[in-house]
């Protein structure tokens, strides 16, 4: 059975809170990034915020994780690639993509460990701040990765996040080489603008001699051409990816297919949780242009996809809220 999308990334059990601006000083967070902490920390935080403000959802995530089940429920046959241990925490991850229609190498054969969990701080401006524990997702290997699952797929995603570790680093790497062998597109996503300030060499790497479809936002993508605007960033771009799509908040976004760049109005809603809106643009995006539509509707779709979970709690979209949004795809 084919696929249109591979996916590889971390496999966090996510854990949402809606939260007040000052919870972060009193808890010493940097707001609006990705903090990676060790278990500990992260249980005394996880108790912190159950007391003060109780558990708001659960879902299976991870950056790459969202943007397969997204491109799933729109229609696309996906696989993910990732690493939970044989714990509740696993097993509900294990389930809840088995759900959601993707095909994965999660058996019952998992691993002795920890499975990782993702703490999302969500604030009345509806930021997003993450403090995550990787668990045995930071053991996520080249033993994981199914070549016949890539062979048959028409493009390979890989997550960014992925740039921390230095065995996934390594699986992020080969996973590309096995899409080139098999002559599979490769796309990327850069997950957070802390992955290419910190990890900027590593994301290089795994570029390689450039991919087929990138994804950023508009500061990761100066932060990665080392660029100053936007409009400069899209020039060096060219240079890393043969075709790309730049997210710009509430100004909408960027998309070069090669030969046109795209202007791709937004949605002008009352944002109350940004969590999950870049998953999601990408999830909606690979569906339509491996469906035949072009950057321009494969933009539209993503967009309107974006705004839709920006406007509610929670990463991912209900699976019955995706095919009305298809109306998008034709202008």
């Amino acid at each position: 059975m084919g696929y249109h999308i591979f996916g590889i990334g971390n496999a966090l059990v996510d854990k949402e809170f809606e939260v007040e601006d000052t919870f972060f000083e009193k808890a010493g967070i940097e707001k609006g990034v990705m903090t990676l902490i060790d278990e500990e920390k992260q249980q005394q935080l996880l108790a912190l915020l159950m007391d003060e403000y109780g558990l708001k959802k659960r879902a299976c995530g991870g950056s790459a994780a969202n943007t397969i089940i997204g491109a799933s429920y729109f229609g696309a046959k996906t696989f993910y690639t990732c690493n939970v241990a044989n714990d509740e925490s696993g097993d509900f991850y294990a389930s809840d993509l088995q759900a959601a229609g993707v095909a994965t190498n999660l058996g019952a054969d998992r691993e002795e460990g920890t499975t990782g969990k993702c703490l999302v701080m969500v604030t009345p401006d509806a930021e997003r701040t993450m403090n995550t524990f990787l668990g045995i997702t930071s053991e996520l290997h080249e033993g994981h990765i199914h070549e016949d699952a890539i062979a048959a797929s028409e493009y390979v995603y890989i997550e960014g996040y992925l740039v921390t570790g230095d065995t996934s680093r390594a699986a992020a790497i080969q996973v590309r080489e096995l899409a080139r062998k098999h002559n599979v597109k490769v796309a990327m996503t850069c997950s957070d603008p802390a992955m290419v300030q910190y990890f900027r060499d590593g994301i290089l790497e795994i570029l390689g001699e450039g991919v087929d479809l990138l994804f950023c936002n508009e500061q990761e993508a100066m932060l990665l051409t080392e660029t100053a605007s936007v409009e400069e960033a899209v020039e060096a771009l060219k240079q890393k990816a043969a075709n790309f799509a730049i997210t710009c908040g509430s100004d909408g976004a960027v998309a070069w297919d090669g030969s046109t760049l795209h202007q791709i109005a937004p949605h002008a809603v009352t944002a109350r949780d940004t969590n999950g809106a870049g998953d999601m643009f990408a999830g909606a995006f690979l569906y339509a242009i491996t469906h035949g539509h072009d950057f321009a509707a494969a933009g539209r779709l993503a967009s309107a996809a974006s705004a839709q979970i920006v406007s509610q709690f929670g990463p991912r979209l209900e699976a019955e809220q995706h095919e009305p949004l298809k109306q998008h795809l034709n202008g």
